[in-house]
């Protein structure tokens, strides 16, 4: 769509476009021709947005703070949706899971070679040495946050050890990499390249995504393409750092029943840390951890 230089500018600032996003749509235009995938206007998140989505994050890590603070040997992980559900409806705020597309609870709990979408359920217990990953996504006022952690359930082995602790490494290497006008193939390389240097495989079918204004947007954000590919780190894109790291091969199955808990393939565990982060003019800026 074209807008004059005097219009107000199509980001809703009230400044004319001149003064706000011309020169930015000029860079990217240019970016663009040069055979690069750009993320459109809709994907370019305003200041009055952003600000809105922090506090949907706010409560999106208050949720994974409590987890933190009582996740136990012995409890179910139904206990841990009961925590989620607690924390969340107690800020107003609602579970972004439940419901979505049929998955039946409000948040995912995924324990050792599940990979990801594990269902909360009052039969699946923890016990020492289990990994588990609680993934988390918020709806504040129409807003989206989303992220997870990894939990370790008192002493696990040392090939699960260091399979969280690498998988936390991908992620705060791939974080480094956000940049504006870099690409989402930077973050990428950087996480598959530290994933498979440890003897890890990446999942390639399941990714991250953009996220602020839809629980999932544009682009379906790949670990496992190489620098210079991918989407545009514009100013102003939001998008998950996500990346699912196996201790053994990346392939995988997703349950014949429930349609929603992915397995790994070899029954070696899996883990995932996720990070929902804003390119900025300078940098990046962490939303949800």
């Amino acid at each position: 769509m074209k807008i004059g230089r005097n219009d107000p500018c199509w980001c809703g600032s009230g400044k004319k476009y001149k003064y706000c996003h011309e020169e930015f749509d000029k860079k990217v235009e240019k970016i663009r021709l040069e055979g690069h995938v750009v993320p459109p206007r809709k994907l370019i998140k305003t200041p009055e947005q952003v600000e809105k989505i922090r506090k949907s994050a706010v409560i999106n890590r208050a949720c994974l703070d409590a987890v933190a603070e009582r996740i136990h040997e012995g409890m179910s992980t139904l206990e841990i949706d009961e925590i989620i559900n607690e924390v969340t409806y107690g800020a107003g705020a609602i579970p972004a899971p439940l419901n979505y597309a049929g998955f039946p609870k409000s948040v995912c709990t995924s324990v050792n070679d599940q990979v990801c979408h594990g269902i909360p359920s009052k039969d699946v217990i923890l016990k020492e040495g289990d990994i588990v990953n609680v993934d988390c996504s918020t709806i504040l006022d129409g807003y989206y946050s989303d992220s997870s952690r990894m939990f370790m359930i008192g002493e696990v082995s040392e090939k699960k050890k260091k399979l969280v602790r690498v998988t936390k490494e991908c992620c705060d290497l791939g974080l480094a990499e956000v940049k504006p006008w870099g690409f989402l193939g930077d973050v990428a390389e950087a996480i598959n390249t530290h994933a498979m240097e440890n003897g890890f495989s990446v999942v390639r079918e399941i990714g991250g995504h953009g996220v602020g204004l839809e629980f999932h947007e544009d682009p379906f954000v790949s670990y496992v393409i190489n620098r210079g590919e991918g989407m545009l780190l514009a100013p102003g894109f939001m998008f998950t750092i996500e990346p699912m790291v196996n201790a053994g091969t990346c392939q995988f199955y997703t349950d014949e029943e429930n349609k929603w808990e992915v397995f790994t393939l070899d029954g070696e565990p899996s883990a995932q840390w996720e990070y929902q982060v804003l390119v900025t003019e300078d940098g990046y800026e962490l939303i949800s951890w």
